[in-house]
């Protein structure tokens, strides 16, 4: 007789080693651009932007969202996910129709929240 549920099986183990794996390999470079919304205290909020090409100059376009939208906004350095955009309130929809306007593709735009 054998029993097989015995057997030591971890499923978190490999999912751990991937994501040390992805961000060791690519700190702050991805193939996608995620939109994320924070909530603050109350009815305030906070937009951030992160995983944007190198080849775009985050400190101009930080200056077009603030222009066009509108909002304040910060430039933070992230240990793992590098620069990111910080943007008051809820800008997502715009960030997202703004960044497919000028050139990058729908497909790698990932917008999170509520």
């Amino acid at each position: 007789m054998s029993v097989q549920n015995l057997n030591t099986f971890d499923p978190f183990a490999e999912e751990v080693d991937s994501v040390e794996r992805t961000t060791a390999e690519s700190v702050g470079t991805s193939e996608y651009i995620h939109i994320r919304i924070q909530q603050r205290n109350g009815r305030k909020t906070l937009t951030t932007l992160q995983g944007l090409p190198t080849q775009y100059d985050p400190k101009k376009l930080l200056k077009a969202f603030k222009k066009e939208f509108a909002c304040n906004g910060t430039l933070v350095e992230d240990e793992k996910m590098g620069q990111v955009i910080q943007l008051q309130g809820d800008q997502r929809a715009k960030i997202s129709t703004f960044l497919i306007e000028n050139g990058l593709e729908k497909s790698t735009i990932k917008v999170h929240g509520f």
